[in-house]
């Protein structure tokens, strides 16, 4: 039977080369599926990443023009955390 085999394939350390290299692309923790979702996260993780960061900045560039400019500050309390002046009055519209 070893004599129907080629001849590289009745070497030991190729057979165990070759059975080395299939553990490790198939069997092992860190075999090519695993290391393709993790590429693929990490990529995700990245944009997540660059998009928080725009975020960030552009928070920033607000709040930077919240603090210098008083008529956008009151704009900002009136609306979104409904303050308003004594002796006024506010009525919330809700569309349905």
């Amino acid at each position: 039977m070893l004599k129907k085999l080629p001849p590289a394939f009745r070497n030991f350390y190729v057979v165990t080369g070759l059975l080395f290299f299939i553990w490790l692309l198939l069997l092992d923790s860190n075999d090519l599926i695993s290391r393709f979702k993790m590429t693929a996260k990490v990529n995700s993780l990245e944009n997540e990443k660059e998009f928080y960061l725009e975020k960030i900045s552009e928070v920033e560039k607000d709040r930077k023009e919240l603090l210098t400019n008083k008529e956008l500050l009151e704009k900002f309390a009136r609306e979104k955390y409904l303050m308003k002046k004594e002796k006024e009055d506010i009525f919330i519209v809700q569309e349905d």
